[in-house]
């Protein structure tokens, strides 16, 4: 910060030991400005985080007994005493969980503790979504009309309430695309307090109205202690843009530009980049003004965004976000700032300069989960068997002001364990470039050539999006997936999640033209077989100079059977004669590394292998396989109509009861994990001849829920 501490700020406060109240990626990134400006540091862990990273790296660490969040990082009395009992003089809520409580706030306070946040009135203000929109328009700024929904309404009083709603408030958003005040649908339901995505729904006709706010109220209560929800009009196919601000105690307040959030899944952000690819500089300035007038309307202090959703000329404000974002390493990136530093010392007193410093080359994020978007994006749990990105320059920290780097924030490390109580965010990686076509090429190719094993990601889909024309003209809309059909499985693409090759579909530039009938999908498992042989001589205590896949009767070849495919071939003096595979030749091959030679391109496939899956990499992009078992056991017999639990987790709600109808398509349960429901609904038409789970029972993975007699 260019105006350091001095006798211009009297009573300044001086930060000696400060608490992350948060876990994963978020305390790694605050722990590490505070290395460098010399704070000790102190995490908090919930007894599933025993073992993660941040509680290894700070300097205290104080357990917070327990698993559910209600009980740890939730509660304000065991944060709080965890501060006091470890000596800490501040407290960072990070972002999630806490950091949106004015309770909370008003708690640190009160115990004598330096709050690195805004003033509680200002997260009381903005906190709440209904308060802070009616507040917003106050100042000025455009919103959307809102209806607070409050219990037991039936579906046709809910309908009822919006369109009365939304007809008195028509015409209060200038330029807006609204909805007919006798047809308000589509609208979305979100919950007041929080974000990530949690807590909305979207509700296209009145009859889904009731249960969508029911489920958003439960998921919101469970995320944020807090169920209040609300409805607004959904602009669809809309820019999801936001505003980063700063503001001192003295009165200065910066815009530091807008980020473009627009790619979404659940509601939830997976890419963001500043500045916005096709925004103007009228209409930069305009949403700059709007969001430097919501924070002087609340007396902002310290680091906040102001979200709008812009469509053409349509600006609507969304919420205002108390606390740091998850993207905010790009705003960082380019505008050559540590907004964690600045944080500190704004709540230590110092000023702001009056300006921010100017923007320079373009950044880009990307969220790694371990989710399957093939199958709903549904969380995925397990360990972390092997986590590597080529060519990362900075981890959690700024990359140099117009430099370019890779930048890594991760929670978790190899062999960390993936369970199934919090969020499924693996990491972030950042590029930045002097512009965004070199930003993002360095980000595709980063992402694309990492190797993570063991779980199920969303990686592919990244680099799908990344390489897409449209992500690349910069034509994006928080329905980009949707329109582009990129989070079901491409065609040729490999079933079960994590193991189709980027170069398949919508790959862009970086696809690699194969002879036809041979797959990236073949040559991976090819060489994975062939790796498979190696491993096998190389252990043999007989003839283990014998060739691999050497055979007695060499008219028979050598099978691998994976999930995925079925391979064959056989080692002859000639050397590599692959059915399905014309024209390839196999250069080497050890238990962990194959060459194969197609079409007289050699390519490199590193082969690591698990208990029930093996994972390869190539430049034709990862591949995971699960192997079958030439002498499979006995399966155990699963009743037919059998509706099995897709994860562990919590049994919210049964919607059934035994013996009674169902319809195709209705839900039968209702699962919690990692913090999101999860809906188990009916394939068939039929009766439920068997349930075996009722509310609050924990369920592991592949427990059956329920059975679902066809109608015949």
């Amino acid at each position: 910060m260019s105006s350091p501490p001095g006798p211009d700020v009297p009573g300044r406060t001086v930060i000696g030991r400060l608490l992350v109240a948060n876990r994963g990626e978020i305390a790694r990134r605050v722990f590490r400005t505070c290395r460098d400006l010399g704070v000790e540091t102190v995490a908090v862990f919930a007894d599933a985080d025993a073992d993660a990273p941040h509680a290894a790296e700070a300097d205290h660490a104080v357990r917070l007994p327990g698993v559910r969040p209600s009980e740890t990082y939730l509660s304000v009395e065991a944060v709080v005493g965890a501060a006091l009992a470890a000596g800490a003089d501040a407290v960072h809520p990070g972002y999630g969980f806490l950091s949106e409580s004015a309770a909370f706030a008003t708690a640190v306070l009160e115990a004598g503790l330096t709050w690195i946040g805004p003033p509680p009135e200002a997260i009381a203000a903005m906190g709440s979504k209904i308060d802070a929109k009616a507040l917003m328009a106050e100042a000025g700024v455009p919103v959307f009309p809102g209806l607070t929904i409050g219990p037991g309404r039936s579906a046709d009083d809910l309908a009822r309430e919006v369109r009365g709603a939304f007809a008195e408030a028509d015409g209060s958003v200038p330029n807006a695309v609204l909805p007919s005040p006798n047809e308000p649908f589509p609208l979305l339901v979100k919950a007041s307090s929080g974000g990530g995505g949690r807590g909305m729904r979207i509700v296209r006709a009145a009859d889904d109205l009731a249960g969508a706010v029911e489920s958003a109220r439960r998921e919101a209560a469970a995320a944020f202690g807090d169920g209040t929800v609300f409805v607004e009009p959904l602009l669809e196919n809309a820019r999801h843009v936001e505003v980063q601000i700063l503001a001192d105690r003295h009165g200065t307040v910066w815009t530091l530009g807008e980020r473009e959030c627009s790619i979404q899944r659940r509601h939830q952000k997976v890419v963001e980049e500043a500045p916005c690819p096709s925004l103007s500089p009228r209409l930069r300035a305009r949403l700059c003004d709007a969001a430097a007038r919501a924070a002087k309307a609340v007396g902002y202090v310290g680091a906040g965004t102001v979200e709008f959703l812009v469509r053409g000329g349509t600006v609507a404000f969304l919420e205002m976000n108390t606390r740091l974002q998850v993207e905010h390493p790009v705003t960082e990136c380019v505008h050559g700032v540590d907004l964690v530093e600045l944080q500190l010392r704004v709540a230590e007193g110092d000023r702001l300069p009056q300006s921010p410093p100017c923007p320079r080359g373009h950044a880009v994020e990307v969220r790694l989960y371990a989710e399957d978007p093939e199958r709903d994006w549904l969380p995925q749990s397990g360990v972390l068997r092997r986590f590597h990105v080529p060519g990362v320059s900075h981890r959690f920290s700024p990359v140099p002001h117009g430099s370019r780097g890779l930048r890594l924030d991760s929670g978790v490390e190899e062999g960390s364990e993936i369970g199934v109580h919090y969020d499924p965010m693996l990491a972030k990686l950042i590029s930045y470039g002097a512009d965004r076509a070199d930003a993002v090429r360095r980000l595709a190719t980063a992402l694309s050539n990492a190797t993570i094993h063991g779980l199920v990601t969303n990686r592919d889909l990244l680099v799908r999006v990344l390489r897409h024309g449209a992500f690349l003209a910069g034509e994006t809309h928080t329905g980009f997936l949707e329109e582009h059909d990129l989070a079901g499985r491409p065609s040729g693409g490999v079933p079960g999640g994590g193991t189709r090759p980027a170069g398949e579909r919508g790959a862009g530039p970086r696809a690699v033209p194969l002879p036809p009938g041979v797959s990236a999908l073949g040559l991976s498992a090819l060489a994975a077989a062939l790796a498979a042989a190696a491993a096998s001589r190389a252990a043999a205590t007989v003839q283990a100079g014998l060739p691999s896949g050497w055979r007695n009767v060499v008219s028979q070849p050598q099978r691998a059977d994976f999930d995925e495919a079925r391979v064959a071939y056989r080692i002859t003096r000639d050397g590599l004669l692959a059915e399905d595979f014309p024209g390839t030749v196999l250069v080497s091959a050890t238990p962990d590394l194959v060459i194969l030679e197609t079409a007289g391109v050699r390519r490199r496939f590193a082969v690591a292998r698990y208990d029930g899956v093996t994972h390869v990499d190539s430049p034709l992009g990862p591949i995971r396989l699960t192997p079958l078992p030439r002498l499979p056991e006995p399966a155990e017999h699963t009743a037919p109509g059998s509706l099995l639990a897709p994860m562990p987790g919590t049994v919210l709600r049964v919607d059934v009861e035994p013996d009674g109808p169902v319809v195709a398509g209705q839900v039968v349960v209702v699962l919690e994990a990692m913090k999101m429901e999860h809906r188990v609904t009916a394939p068939v038409a039929g009766t439920v001849s068997a349930l075996n789970v009722t509310a609050g029972l924990r369920v592991e993975a592949g427990a059956v829920l329920a059975v679902i007699k066809e109608h015949g």
